[in-house]
């Protein structure tokens, strides 16, 4: 299903405000805009269907130290030495 997605401005959505909560009731959407920047946007409120499952986690490994660490980067230069460099410029 897809949404009927409105713009309006934020003086359009004070004098019109009853009128677009009925639209979102409905199942619309509207997208708020101050001088054609995007701000904010109204949306159905989905109380039930939106409700955080949290799962169990994979067992592939039995704790955290079994994880195997990722290879080292060979970088040309040393990361360090490049930080201590800009901290020294002032940038």
């Amino acid at each position: 299903m897809t949404r009927k997605t409105t713009t309006v401005g934020v003086a359009e959505l004070k004098a019109r405000l009853s009128e677009y909560l009925r639209s979102v009731r409905r199942g619309g959407d509207v997208t708020i805009h101050d001088r054609s920047e995007p701000i904010a946007r109204l949306v159905p409120y989905a109380a039930q269907d939106a409700r955080l499952v949290v799962r169990e986690p994979l067992r592939r490994y039995r704790s955290l130290g079994k994880i195997p660490m990722p290879r080292p980067v060979k970088l040309r230069q040393d990361p360090v030495q490049l930080l201590l460099d800009e901290r020294r410029s002032g940038r």
